[in-house]
């Protein structure tokens, strides 16, 4: 029986890896990767499929995989997709394509970001800056968005706060545009709360034009002082904000049904994106 079912995971995420493979891919960077010292090469799948996920590690070539609507349900706007995984792998299928196809029902054309990982915040940081100016640049869309899941989450409230930052010496036009995202959605997000006696890390400048948030978080989640304290900040200096704070769900648990707070964050994200799409 244990045989059969690792038999049926290998197979879930061969399938959902080679399912990313069939739509089409934009490298971020068109040649040297700032910060990089490895060669380009494909993300490497890791042996770890506990909880039915794909993680994937070891990105150097940075890439947005993309996720189009139905004709008839595009809606003119576009959401980058933050996977977690502490910043050290990416959970790839349950907290970005899955997502992507998600938003795909409501319109939205959605790109999965493969940033760096592991151990590279920094360098993550460039790839998502530099993601948001490239889907900027391509195409006339009424708004960017991004979406974030735990590190992802983290990653999602920098972009959000350091969009004045050159943080990486610019290669093209794409780098004249701004990296502000027009909206953000932090998922359970970690790691937003670095300052003393657990305040809001020193290095997210809040202020107000940083754009609106969506924040959706659980008071039994380690990390969970994050939402609060990023909300906190969000409201302080008049930023529009819509926290939730569910008692219990836990931590990573995507959009996957079996959980009250996976079950809940979705209808809830989608009336506050209606909002901003009037």
């Amino acid at each position: 029986m244990m045989k059969l079912r690792l038999t049926l995971l290998l197979l879930f995420s061969f399938t959902m890896v080679t399912f990313a493979q069939q739509r089409d891919t934009l490298y971020v960077w068109p040649g040297a990767v700032p910060g990089e010292n490895v060669p380009k090469q494909d993300p490497v799948q890791t042996d770890n499929i506990s909880g039915d996920v794909t993680r994937i590690t070891d990105i150097t070539n940075p890439a947005l995989i993309v996720f189009e609507p139905e004709e008839a349900l595009k809606n003119g706007a576009a959401v980058i997709v933050c996977p977690g995984g502490g910043y050290n792998i990416l959970a790839i299928d349950k907290e970005g394509y899955e997502v992507a196809e998600w938003l795909n029902t409501l319109g939205y054309t959605a790109f999965v970001l493969q940033y760096r990982v592991p151990n590279k915040q920094q360098e993550a940081l460039y790839d998502l800056q530099r993601s948001i100016r490239m889907v900027r640049s391509r195409e006339a869309w009424e708004k960017v968005g991004v979406i974030g899941f735990s590190a992802g989450g983290s990653l999602a409230a920098r972009a959000g706060t350091r969009f004045r930052e050159d943080t990486y010496a610019r290669i093209d036009e794409w780098d004249e545009t701004s990296s502000r995202p027009d909206f953000a959605m932090l998922i359970y997000p970690a790691y937003l709360d670095k300052g003393d006696n657990r305040s809001l890390s020193p290095e997210l400048s809040v202020d107000q034009d940083t754009p609106p948030m969506f924040i959706f978080g659980t008071a039994d989640d380690t990390y969970g002082n994050s939402s609060l304290v990023m909300a906190g900040a969000l409201r302080d200096h008049k930023v529009p904000v819509e926290l939730h704070l569910l008692p219990e769900g836990g931590h990573g648990y995507g959009l996957r049904s079996g959980n009250i707070a996976a079950e809940t964050w979705p209808s809830l994200a989608e009336s506050w994106l209606n909002q901003w799409q009037e």
